[in-house]
């Protein structure tokens, strides 16, 4: 097992599990700050949002707002559920997409049971919302399912 140490002035202390989550917290916040360029690499929006939904055990579904660039405004979590699902509002979202004045939208969510494949609620939920945002010149680049491994309706072909 490795053994990480804070430096805390001119002294070292092995890192408690706080100092380590702190720590992350700020790697996570510079490297997906607003106006990052968020689709320069897939992986690296996969690993945020591995990062950003990890041990939920309840599902969260959100948005990464982006620029004409493709650059990060904001991710926001719109809904929270349960176990196995999360009442999503198109209403709701394109309101945000305003609010925020987003040109593209990467739609995501998470399943804690670890099963990335999507269901048949969530292929109609986001042709649903793929109707929505295209009455506002808005268009979903993906939608991202985080589990045991992601999930792309992009990458599928579904979208």
């Amino acid at each position: 097992m490795t053994t990480l140490y804070v430096r805390e002035g001119a002294e070292f202390r092995e890192a408690e599990p706080a100092d380590i989550l702190t720590r992350a917290q700020a790697l996570i916040s510079q490297r997906y700050r607003s106006g990052s360029p968020v689709l320069s690499d897939p992986q690296r929006t996969e690993e945020f949002l591995r990062l950003h939904l990890g041990g939920r055990e309840y599902e969260v579904f959100g948005l990464l707002h982006l620029n004409t660039r493709n650059r990060l405004i904001a991710a926001e979590d719109l809904f929270r559920g349960t176990l196995d699902g999360a009442s999503v509002y198109p209403r709701e979202v394109v309101q945000s997409v305003i609010a925020h004045r987003s040109a593209t939208v990467i739609l995501y969510h998470n399943h804690p049971s670890g099963a990335s494949e999507p269901s048949p609620a969530d292929k109609a939920l986001t042709h649903r919302l793929k109707a929505a945002l295209s009455l506002i010149d808005v268009k979903i680049l993906d939608h991202l399912i985080v589990a045991e491994k992601v999930f792309s309706f992009s990458a599928a072909r579904i979208l």
